[in-house]
């Protein structure tokens, strides 16, 4: 898991700017049932401190849907109502991964995720007070199976 969460980390932190905000590759209709794992908390209380599904009560996520048509569609709901009901801004789904992330309108919240097919791993990140110094993380880590029986 720490692998993905260092890819996850470089992908949005080091290379957003430059990246490709759309690139869907591959047609997908996936409909997961994701097992939450554990969590990593940065905030006034916790300095990265991870809590697995003893520790933390938190809920699993029950048919997540996630859809993607060449070239630029990519639809994910159920993730979050943040998710739900925003136009997502970083939209990228290939063979190996779907990577999504979204902002507020003041641009001070953020969500990003990504699922991994091949090991159905799915990571969703929130970040909250992005424009000061003392950003806030929740890093939430999911085992996922699909209900579909294509990919």
């Amino acid at each position: 898991m720490k692998f993905f969460l260092i890819i996850f980390l470089f992908l949005f932190n080091f290379s957003f700017v430059k990246a490709q905000n759309t690139n869907i590759t591959l047609n997908s209709d996936l409909s997961l049932n994701c097992k939450f794992e554990k969590v990593i908390l940065k905030n006034p209380d916790y300095n990265f401190e991870s809590f697995s599904k003893d520790q933390i009560q938190r809920r699993d996520i029950s048919k997540l849907i996630i859809k993607s048509k060449t070239p630029d569609i990519l639809i994910v709901k159920n993730l979050s109502e943040f998710f739900n009901k925003i136009d997502l801004e970083v939209k990228i789904s290939n063979k190996d991964i779907f990577l999504i992330k979204a902002f507020d309108k003041e641009r001070n919240y953020s969500e990003s995720a990504v699922y991994t097919r091949k090991t159905g791993e799915l990571i969703h990140e929130i970040t909250t007070n992005i424009k000061q110094e003392e950003k806030e993380k929740d890093i939430s880590f999911y085992s996922c199976k699909n209900n579909n029986k294509d990919t």
